[in-house]
């Protein structure tokens, strides 16, 4: 099963999360398929941007968001979003 959920960069104390479409068997930071946007929690506000196409194709083909991403997604879809 595919799932679209964040994958952990940055430093110590200094998380920054990428977006990632990948399977449900590999690593939280681990390979993946498609990057479709970022997370930024550090910032104020916190910094999303999420690709809206490329997001609802892969929920369209039957990839499953994780709780996160999906409460990510419906918070900051109509206000902020990357061109694909």
């Amino acid at each position: 099963m595919v799932k679209i959920r964040l994958l952990r960069t940055g430093a110590k104390k200094r998380a920054k999360f990428r977006i990632v479409v990948a399977d449900e068997q590999s690593k939280r930071n681990g390979r993946f398929i498609e990057n479709i946007g970022h997370y930024n929690p550090t910032t104020d506000p916190a910094e999303v941007e999420i690709a809206r196409e490329r997001y609802l194709y892969w929920l369209s083909v039957g990839a499953r968001p994780t709780k996160t991403v999906f409460d990510l997604f419906k918070k900051y879809e109509a206000t902020r979003r990357v061109p694909s």
